[in-house]
């Protein structure tokens, strides 16, 4: 009899289990190799597999925010960071995502602002985006928020696929095809100082580009989650003079598969070892919970909720 029910106990925790991903092993989605996803998503693991031992972390190269979405949406990772633009675009089924929605993910965290930087060499003849016309640039990776955001860029400014020639290379490829002289230029969403670009400006001298009155108008009506954003002088080495483009934050996103206790415990680390990822990444994660939970759209994981309630903030989970 005792065994008897020694087996259906077994069975009965086994279902129990069954209805969340935590076995054991999260895996994180994180872009691809210099880029600020990468650098905070191997920072921040490394910090979570200290504060609990019961589980490991797997970081996973990928394309960037729209494959992120896409991977969480079909359970492929456990926890990833996307842009706010794509993420209310996954949730509309709109733009990039075209009529599929994607869900199943919720958010953890709001957590810095990205910048929409345009890298050209120093000793180029490209000053603005007009003298980008006839040349031969990088638009990132297929599938990632730099891709989307040069896009809208580019359409803003009137430079059809006529007028540049463009290819999908991530920031690694990029920067040494520029270093090369093999592009002209190349787009980089990400958090300031993005670590990619401050080897290159250690290689050879770069400038970043602005982007003009018309443009920045065009796109601040095009999408809510774009802000003005301007990137101060010597961000970069050899920068000498700040650049103003457009920025959109960056939202840390969990699977709902995920507990709530496993959930609760990463929102918690998050904001207790904010410094230590401040000092680990050369971000401005200035966070705390409030601007970490303001305007955000989408709803809020329940371990997440439970951790921000504590703290006397209300998030929605629906």
């Amino acid at each position: 009899m005792k065994k008897i029910l020694c087996i259906l106990l077994s069975l009965l925790l086994v279902l129990l289990n069954g209805c969340s991903s935590d076995t054991g092993n999260i895996r994180f989605g994180a872009a691809g190799v210099g880029g600020m996803y990468y650098t905070f998503a191997n920072s921040f693991t490394g910090i979570l597999s200290k504060e609990n031992e019961n589980y490991s972390y797997e970081v996973k190269n990928t394309a960037g925010s729209t494959a992120n979405i896409r991977l969480l949406s079909n359970h492929y990772i456990d926890l990833a960071i996307a842009q706010a633009d794509l993420i209310q675009d996954a949730y509309e089924g709109t733009g990039a995502f075209d009529g599929n929605i994607c869900k199943d993910y919720s958010a953890i965290a709001g957590l810095y602002t990205e910048a929409c930087q345009i890298v050209v060499r120093a000793d180029s003849s490209i000053y603005s985006l007009d003298d980008l016309q006839g040349k031969h640039i990088s638009i990132g990776a297929s599938e990632s928020g730099t891709e989307r955001n040069a896009k809208e860029i580019l359409a803003a400014t009137g430079l059809t696929s006529r007028l540049v020639q463009t290819e999908n290379y991530d920031y690694t490829q990029a920067a040494n095809q520029l270093s090369n002289h093999e592009i002209d230029a190349f787009f980089c969403t990400a958090g300031t100082k993005t670590t990619i670009i401050e080897e290159l400006a250690k290689e050879c001298p770069i400038r970043l580009l602005s982007l003009n009155k018309t443009c920045l108008k065009k796109l601040m009506a095009s999408s809510p989650s774009y802000i003005h954003y301007t990137i101060p002088a010597n961000t970069y080495t050899g920068q000498d003079k700040e650049v103003t483009t457009i920025g959109v934050k960056s939202i840390l996103l969990a699977s709902d598969d995920l507990s709530e206790d496993t959930v609760n415990i990463i929102t918690k680390a998050l904001f207790e070892h904010n410094k230590d990822l401040q000092y680990a990444t050369s971000l401005n994660l200035a966070l705390n919970e409030t601007s970490a939970t303001k305007d955000i759209t989408l709803p809020f994981h329940k371990g997440a909720a439970s951790y921000y309630k504590e703290k006397k903030i209300t998030v929605s989970t629906k």
